[in-house]
């Protein structure tokens, strides 16, 4: 067991916290937290308390529903909670003073209560022992610690740095694995013990009478190893509050809102456990000139009718240069061209997409003498109106 059964999980609904149902998936809770995290952050609510306990009570619905083992547990306690069974001492295994005894009804007991009876538990930890089937031990291994959470920021860059790739520099300010003890809590060159209680497993064994179980170890807390020397800078926590400085690289043809995942760059997790990730996502600025479909870029292209009518070949920019496209004579007004290999690079694929090219005949707002007489000759040279097939 890992000794971080809490109380405080008969009577608080995590789901409910987070604004998720009970069968949500890991991907929905974790993006729930981002986003009440970054509302609810301290830094961003200075002074206000509602926020800053709104932040702890997120942060802890988190720490247990992104954890699938202690999910497990987490959901085990509320049913167990919501079946009404039966509690001993003020309604509540293990209530009052640290180290009060209380009992739970175990309904059909495999220990040998015939017709259900009361197991005697010491805390919360001895009773999920018995949830999970625990038979004296250790239970193999010491409590891990959550790792950090996860960070999120935003970077903006231009499109033709979408195009080209770019390094962007990163100030991130926060909790960060402490620079002078590298996250183990010890001061340096010391390292954290074993812990000579629980043998480095984080529990030990109690005798219950009926079976055998497991409660968090004491002296470490149910982590397994102690500091003896704890690192000056960090109090033996494992990280300190800084701003850190790094930079990252945008690969070419990046798509506007796409996530980079920085590993081991997100908020530390404390002595012995290891950081959260950074993620950052890529806002592109629009072009002037280019839209942007997947790989390819599209282009409106104005003409002339005389160009479209006679055909003609018409110089087109692209990323690299400007291009001749040759229009048939005929083209209609917003007919689209390829031209292969002139759209957006392709991070994973490697190439380029193509430039879709959508010609649109351009009408003219004023005209001069000469060119209004030359269009009148035309118009009465026209011989069928693009208009018959209108005819009911």
């Amino acid at each position: 067991m890992d000794g971080e059964i809490r109380r405080e999980w008969f009577d608080k609904d995590y789901y409910k916290a987070l604004g998720v149902p009970k069968n949500a998936s890991p991907a929905d809770i974790k993006k729930a937290y981002r986003k009440l995290a970054q509302k609810f952050h301290p830094d961003a609510n200075a002074g206000n308390k509602d926020a800053e306990e709104r932040f702890k009570e997120v942060s802890a619905a988190h720490d247990v529903l992104a954890d699938p083992e202690r999910r497990q547990q987490y959901d085990r306690v509320r049913e167990m909670a919501a079946s009404g069974a039966g509690f001993g001492v003020g309604g509540f295994p293990g209530a009052g003073a640290a180290g009060r005894r209380g009992r739970v009804r175990v309904e059909g007991s495999p220990f040998g209560t015939e017709g259900g009876g009361f197991a005697d538990i010491g805390d919360l930890g001895d009773l999920f022992s018995v949830f999970r089937g625990g038979r004296g031990g250790s239970g193999g291994g010491g409590r891990q610690q959550s790792p950090g959470s996860d960070l999120e920021t935003e970077v903006r860059v231009s499109f033709d740095q979408a195009m080209q790739g770019t390094t962007v520099p990163l100030r991130i300010q926060g909790p960060a694995t402490c620079p002078d003890c590298g996250g183990s809590g010890a001061e340096p060159g010391t390292s954290p013990k074993t812990c000579p209680e629980c043998k480095g497993t984080g529990s030990v064994a109690v005798n219950q009478g009926f079976f055998s179980m497991s409660r968090p170890c004491m002296e470490c807390g149910g982590t397994g190893r102690l500091i003896e020397h704890p690192c000056s800078e960090c109090g033996g926590s494992g990280s300190v509050r800084r701003t850190r400085e790094f930079s990252v690289r945008i690969p070419p043809g990046v798509k506007d809102g796409a996530r980079i995942r920085l590993s081991g760059r997100g908020e530390s997790g404390g002595a012995g456990s290891a950081a959260g990730d950074l993620f950052v996502v890529v806002r592109v600025a629009p072009h002037k000139l280019f839209g942007r479909k997947d790989s390819d870029l599209t282009l409106q292209l104005p003409v002339t009718y005389a160009e479209v009518a006679l055909g003609a070949n018409v110089e087109v920019p692209t990323l690299n240069g400007p291009v001749t496209l040759k229009v048939p004579p005929g083209t209609p007004s917003g007919k689209t061209f390829r031209i292969r290999g002139k759209g957006a690079p392709r991070p994973r694929k490697g190439g380029s997409g193509d430039l879709l090219v959508t010609v649109k005949v351009d009408v003219p707002s004023k005209l001069s003498k000469e060119e209004k007489q030359l269009l009148s000759q035309l118009r009465d040279l026209e011989q069928e109106s693009p208009r018959k097939r209108l005819k009911v």
